[in-house]
């Protein structure tokens, strides 16, 4: 978090660079959506970019190295997998295990954030709350020049918004015009380990987002 990487700043809000976000997988058929990388995706997505640029390797391969290594990493992909699975996202995508789409050979998954870069405030990682987005210019400028970009890049990929806070900006990006909800999943929660209310919601909401894979599944057989 050094000034060299600091991309812009409002107040006690800050966003740095990060390497891995450069990565876009276009044929992705599923789009998990965050809110903001933080410090340890940061973090090891800089290590594995490095280490790539010592071998000689070029940036484009750099950046997708790193987005393998950091893309929802630590226990966050643990409880992430986990809840995918029970979901049966695996049968939706025609794949034996969740465990697969996280593969550097799979082209089906796509991961991705709201905002593109790190996001800290008072130098802590951003937890979607203290601004929320759709009430802060600074942040909801970057949600419409780096998610809304990216995933116009896809092709009419399965959203999967990763808790309430993202879900908020996807709604209120849907009652602007700017996007379509027919392939949103609501109601996953965020897959963090400080999210108390991870497993309540995700018991809550699994049978009707069980009931929208398989009536997606069934409205578009490809």
């Amino acid at each position: 978090m050094i000034n060299d990487l600091k991309l812009g700043s409002a107040g006690n809000v800050e966003m740095f660079y990060s390497p891995h976000n450069e990565y876009l997988n276009a044929s992705a058929k599923v789009m998990l959506v965050g809110i903001t990388p933080g410090w340890q995706q940061m973090e090891i997505a800089f290590r594995t970019a490095i280490r790539a640029l010592k071998h000689q390797n070029s940036y484009e391969f750099a950046c997708q190295e790193a987005k393998f290594a950091a893309r929802m990493a630590g226990t966050m992909r643990t409880n992430l997998i986990h809840m995918l699975q029970e979901i049966r996202l695996h049968e939706f995508l025609s794949v034996p295990h969740v465990q697969e789409l996280f593969d550097p050979e799979c082209t089906l998954l796509h991961t991705t954030s709201l905002i593109r870069y790190p996001i800290f405030v008072k130098q802590q990682n951003y937890t979607g709350h203290q601004p929320a987005i759709t009430t802060n210019t600074f942040l909801y400028e970057a949600v419409l020049g780096s998610f809304l970009p990216e995933w116009n890049l896809l092709n009419e990929p399965l959203i999967i918004p990763l808790g309430k806070s993202v879900e908020a900006v996807l709604r209120q990006l849907l009652d602007e015009k700017r996007m379509q909800d027919k392939r949103i999943l609501w109601g996953f929660p965020h897959p963090s380990g400080a999210n108390g209310y991870r497993l309540k919601q995700f018991q809550q909401n699994k049978v009707d987002m069980q009931h929208t894979l398989r009536y997606l599944n069934t409205a578009d057989p490809s």
